[in-house]
């Protein structure tokens, strides 16, 4: 009993992993499909002891996310938490988002393999940009992120509507 008390207060006293992706940054991939994901995003993940990665296409963008696996982890309890195992829908919902979900490894130079097929979905061709959103990581083909972060007066208008107070 005194164990299962003492593992109870130190993990209900660590606090929450602060990983925070901020930034765009430019890269290419070689003929195989392989980047160097940023040193700057590298380093964050290094300092949060995150080992694994998993990499999804967006669900709302022509955009690829790539999570941390403790950010991941958090998002599938989330979507099964939510998911009555009993309901054909919500589980077709829950296999959909998980089956479009790949392990990541990075190579000792710190490289990832990019699929093929999200190669395609994105419509990366060689030039990327990683955008860091929170705490996941975004790769996008150069030019769709650069129409993307285009209009400044569509950030402001975005903002202005989330910002507002509900009273």
């Amino acid at each position: 009993m005194w164990g299962i008390l003492y593992l109870c207060s130190r993990k209900c006293n660590e606090s929450p992993k602060s990983m925070r992706f901020t930034g765009s940054i430019d890269a290419k991939t070689d003929e195989k499909g392989r980047v160097f994901v940023p040193s700057v995003f590298r380093k964050i993940l290094q300092k949060e002891e995150e080992e694994g990665l998993v990499l999804r296409r967006d669900i709302f963008e022509n955009c690829l996310v790539l999570y941390p696996k403790s950010v991941w982890d958090a998002q599938v309890n989330s979507v099964r938490a939510r998911t009555n195992p009993f309901d054909r829908h919500q589980r077709q919902g829950l296999r959909l988002f998980t089956a479009d979900a790949e392990n990541i490894t990075l190579d000792s130079g710190g490289r990832m393999l990019i699929p093929r097929r999200y190669m395609e979905h994105a419509g990366i061709k060689s030039d990327v940009r990683f955008i860091g959103v929170d705490d996941t990581i975004e790769i996008w083909s150069r030019q769709a992120a650069e129409g993307l972060l285009s209009n400044p007066e569509e950030v402001a208008n975005i903002l202005e509507e989330m910002m507002k107070d509900d009273t």
